[in-house]
């Protein structure tokens, strides 16, 4: 262990550790749940003090203040924070999901990993008390937690969006896309109240989950729009004390390069600073992505139940035995992941609506980190779980033509096709006989020789039923 000093005394912390007093603090005050704030969240608050340091040595603040630094210890900072940014100091982040609401443990927890860090790139003591590169004074320089904090969280999920949900996404939809167009002329039975109605096809069906999906696309790329603003420049009430007029456009222009994603300036840092509501908004968005993918996923395991007793229209893939007791079961184990996967999200958004409504209080929002958990979370598992359904359930599933077909006339929403040639009544009346009997509608518009055969033929053409135009 090692002894550091800060401003409320003395605090003992793990010897090797490139944290410091106020991180080990945060650890002491909050063990809570084990779980430290996400990884792309770590990653963002390392991109956010790169494009930060870049900024202010670019717009001459370093020589401004009351400790000046030079250019190499500068670049010192920048390479510190990339390496927080790629991931190498993932370890050196132990802090709890569930500490100060505006994230004020782990942005510092950030300042004093690179702030220490750097010092070791230049070839200095990172243990030394009187510190050249300072955590506040040189890391920190421009900014507060307050605005900087929810511009790592917008950075971490527009990320996640833009690179790995809208692709993902697209990817479930023409894989869906496909299984329409190769099963046009697959006919069978439609259903509504999980009722037999009338004949449709196949490919039909599957074109609706596509559709289904473009409107996920939608939602996701909507939901990135949401999060491009970024709150960096209003410093800690959205006035600006401190930093630059041009800073906060100038990291997010740089946020904008080193990403990819479009971000720029919040329009208002007084919004930005106190509200989520761009967060808020891109979440309900996610939920609606999430809500589409529980209803796909939900709709193929009722069209795959079966093999023997159910509906068996679509043939899922066997990827693990499905029972412990019952030999030679398989269940749709990807279709129910999906299905959880969508719990959880819409679960999510109910945490995030309350940390919306209770946590804005005035210039600041107390409430963050676990907004910023719950968001990364619902992205990442929308994610995973689109990704492997698409590749191991959708792409590999398989037309039962012999079931879909079948059921065609033995169902009695056939009758539907003889309302233009003896009305609806009649046409009910014969859909009851056919249910008592057990006999098809055909058989009985034969037996009461209702129609000609050039009529009937055409009054009960499934295809026609199907595309009636």
């Amino acid at each position: 262990m090692r002894i550091e000093h800060d401003t409320m005394g003395e605090v003992s912390l793990p010897h090797d550790a490139y944290y410091g007093s106020q991180t080990q603090r945060a650890v002491n005050n909050f063990p809570i749940s084990g779980k430290p704030i996400a990884p792309d969240l770590i990653h963002a608050l390392g991109l956010v003090k790169k494009v930060a340091a870049k900024v202010n040595f670019e717009l001459g603040k370093f020589d401004k203040i009351a400790s000046p630094l030079k250019r190499e210890e500068v670049d010192a900072i920048i390479a510190a924070a990339t390496e927080v940014a790629e991931g190498k100091l993932d370890k050196e982040f132990p802090i709890d999901v569930f500490q100060t609401g505006s994230g004020t443990s782990s942005n510092m927890n950030t300042n004093e990993v690179i702030s220490n860090r750097a010092i070791e790139i230049l070839g200095g003591d990172r243990f030394n008390q009187t510190k050249k590169i300072h955590p506040n004074d040189h890391v920190n320089l421009g900014q507060s937690t307050n605005d900087m904090f929810p511009t790592a969280i917008h950075v971490a999920v527009g990320q996640l969006i833009q690179k790995s949900l809208i692709p993902a996404l697209k990817g479930c939809r023409d894989a869906l896309q496909e299984k329409a167009n190769e099963w046009a002329d697959v006919l069978k039975i439609g259903r509504t109240h999980l009722a037999d109605a009338v004949p449709m096809t196949l490919g039909q069906e599957f074109g609706g989950f596509a559709r289904q999906l473009d409107m996920a696309v939608e939602y996701a790329e909507a939901a990135l729009k949401d999060v491009l603003e970024l709150p960096a420049g209003g410093t800690a009430v959205g006035t600006g004390l401190n930093t630059h007029p041009l800073f906060g456009k100038e990291v997010a222009k740089g946020l904008a390069a080193e990403t990819g994603v479009p971000f720029i300036e919040a329009k208002d840092h007084f919004e930005a600073n106190s509200q989520r509501t761009g967060l808020v908004t891109a979440h309900a968005l996610l939920k609606s992505v999430a809500c589409i993918l529980m209803n796909v996923g939900n709709n193929i395991r009722f069209l795959s139940c079966g093999p023997r007793c159910g509906y068996y229209e679509v043939i899922l893939a066997d990827l693990q035995p499905g029972s412990s007791i019952m030999p030679g079961k398989v269940n749709p184990v990807l279709c129910e992941s999906l299905m959880q996967v969508a719990a959880r999200v819409i679960g999510n958004d109910q945490t995030m609506t309350t940390a919306a409504v209770t946590g804005g209080h005035f210039q600041l929002n107390i409430m963050m980190p676990v907004m910023a958990d719950v968001a990364i979370e619902s992205v990442r598992l929308l994610v995973g779980a689109t990704n492997i359904f698409t590749e191991k359930a959708v792409k590999t599933m398989k037309a039962n033509e012999a079931n879909c077909v079948g059921a065609i006339e033995r169902s009695m929403a056939m009758a539907t096709g003889l309302n233009p040639y003896i009305g609806y009544e009649k046409a009910a009346a014969i859909a009851k006989e056919a249910f008592k009997t057990g006999k098809t509608v055909r058989q009985l518009c034969v037996e009461k020789n209702l129609l000609s055969a050039e009529d009937l033929d055409r009054a009960l053409d499934p295809k026609k039923m199907a595309r009636p135009q």
